[in-house]
This record gives structure tokens, sequence and C-alpha cells, in this order.
């Protein structure tokens, strides 16, 4: 018979109020940077859109 005898302690339950709104994690700065590039894009999407003219495109090589 084994002379000690380990319990399992359980860990605090961490308790939520289910009104409470959920903490966000803050945004890296590759996300925000890549967000700012998307942001412009869009704008200008938006605007040749209005303005009814085709997407400039690169040359070909």
């Amino acid at each position: 018979m084994p002379v000690f005898t380990f319990e399992k302690i359980s860990s605090p339950i961490h308790r939520v109020d289910p009104a409470a709104p959920d903490a966000e994690k803050p945004r890296s700065v590759i996300v925000q940077f890549l967000d700012r590039f998307v942001e412009a894009r869009v704008r200008r999407a938006a605007a040749q859109e209005k303005s009814g003219q085709p997407a400039p495109r690169k040359p070909e090589k």
C-alpha cells in the first residue's frame, strides 16, 4: 500500500457575468498594417465604380 496519496485539486472556477461584453484582444501591428492596405483598396474600388472607369492594369512583361 502506498505511503502517500495525491488528490487532484481543481482550479478555481472563473465566473463570468453573461451580460458583460467580451473583452477583445488587442490587434497586432501587422494586422493593423494590413487593414490600412485593405481600406485603401476598398476606397479606390468604390471611387472607380462610381466613375464607371475600369481598374488600371499593370503592363505585362
